[in-house]
């Protein structure tokens, strides 16, 4: 049975009596664009604006659409699956898709890496890597290390955990330091991706893991790139750095590689930039190619022997959608189809275009520094941007014909891989155009 369809304006009315939309009040100040179709890198609007009447999706749908929408591969993998089923409990059970997903992951990550644990979010794929360092050292009879360390500018979800380890002072959950789990943390790592190795801070940073090697659990970070917490990009060296320090002074090492994987910062993942192995790793987002929500943590051998050793010898974690079938089938058919495709060469062309195409903002009024690293394009203003400054801002690219989500100080583009050089030339031209509107 097909339900009658709402029109534009029943549909707004609705939306504002009952949808909370994230990191909005309720009701939200301005009404959504309402998304009719998606297809290509293009989103179909309900009722045009002016002359537009559908987007280019600069975002990714928040980094995930990395091929893009309604694309022909996945659609058939996931009919596929559906005809067979669409979800079935994973506690007692499996099923080729998670196999096969599981299997190929273990492929293409760093070596260490060999079990992987399914979840349903980016959040609690970081929930359940921290439940696996603590259950570790609990297993290891040191349950005293349970603290974590990390460096500011980051961020890692909204459950709670998480929440713990992002910014604790200018990020989006400072409301909740004072309830939060108390963790150790270090200034943020030096800008600039080809910044190279910075003696003082790598001492900064050592001296506080070797200060608190008795109750710290992990370290934790988003490697070479720190997305939601400031759009950052730090030295692979850093990295090294980490892995020295937490071997020497027995550490867990957690990459979360929920933003960066799959290719978005020039290499499969961003651990790759310094040849790193962490003992554990996140990722998500562009896992389904945008379709479905999954996510997974994969640890190494040491790991989850040590906690199949400890007085409870499993990790105890079950999300009811562990493992998806229909999420698995979609992820097993998004990662052949990037990686039998020269995905490196069309992220280059990405960062070409989108160094190019942002280049002139840099002279903008208001605009502080203008980054490219991969398929990342970010402009930083010297202002953060209150709700009126946002809405500006976001009709500007809208009148341009380009979907942007800014938040803080930052204008910033992710565009699906397969978006042609013409497109991330409007893109561009959207970003410079938002950032003149938001001044």
């Amino acid at each position: 049975m097909q339900l009658p369809a709402l029109g534009t304006r029943r549909l707004l009315d609705l939306d504002r009596q009952h949808v909370w939309h994230p990191y909005s009040p309720m009701p939200g100040h301005a009404d959504p664009l309402v998304i009719t179709s998606a297809a290509g890198v293009r989103l179909r609007l309900a009722e045009p604006i002016g002359e537009v009447h559908e987007l280019i999706d600069g975002m990714s749908s928040w980094w995930s659409a990395i091929h893009g929408y309604n694309h022909p591969v996945l659609n058939a993998a996931a009919h596929a699956q559906l005809e067979r089923m669409s979800h079935v409990m994973f506690g007692g059970l499996t099923h080729e898709p998670a196999v096969r997903l599981a299997t190929r992951l273990v492929e293409i990550t760093p070596q260490p890496l060999r079990h992987v644990f399914f979840a349903d979010s980016g959040s609690v794929a970081v929930e359940v890597a921290i439940k696996m360092c603590l259950q570790y050292w609990r297993s290891a009879g040191r349950p005293a290390k349970r603290r974590l360390f990390t460096w500011r500018g980051g961020y890692h979800g909204d459950t709670w955990q998480p929440m713990s380890v992002c910014d604790p002072d200018g990020g989006m959950h400072a409301l909740w330091s004072g309830a939060l789990p108390r963790q150790v943390f270090a200034e943020a790592p030096p800008a600039g991706f080809d910044a190279g190795p910075d003696p003082a801070y790598a001492a900064h940073v050592r001296e506080l893991i070797a200060r608190h090697a008795h109750e710290l659990a992990a370290v934790i970070v988003e490697p070479v790139v720190q997305n939601a917490g400031g759009m950052r990009f730090h030295s692979p060296a850093h990295l090294t750095m980490l892995r020295e320090a937490c071997d020497e002074h027995g550490v867990l090492l957690v990459f979360d590689e929920i933003a960066t994987g799959f290719g978005r910062t020039g290499e499969l993942f961003a651990a790759e930039h310094a040849g790193v192995a962490p003992d554990i790793m996140c990722v998500g987002k562009a896992l389904t190619g945008g379709y479905l929500t999954m996510a997974a943590t994969l640890c190494t051998s040491r790991i989850a022997e040590g906690i199949a050793r400890g007085e409870v010898p499993v990790l105890a974690h079950g999300p009811t959608f562990m493992a998806n079938p229909l999420a698995a089938a979609v992820a097993n058919a998004s990662l052949e189809l990037l990686l039998t495709q020269d995905w490196r060469h069309e992220v280059k062309r990405i960062e070409t275009g989108l160094r190019d195409g942002l280049a002139p903002a840099a002279d903008l009024p208001g605009v502080r520094d203008v980054r490219v690293l991969g398929a990342i394009g970010v402009v930083q203003l010297d202002h953060r941007l209150d709700a009126a400054a946002m809405t500006a801002a976001t009709r500007a690219a809208v009148r341009h014909g380009v979907w942007l989500r800014p938040f803080g100080d930052l204008l910033y583009t992710m565009p699906p891989y397969i978006t042609t050089d013409a497109d991330i030339a409007g893109i561009c031209a959207a970003v410079c155009s938002a950032a003149t509107a938001s001044s």
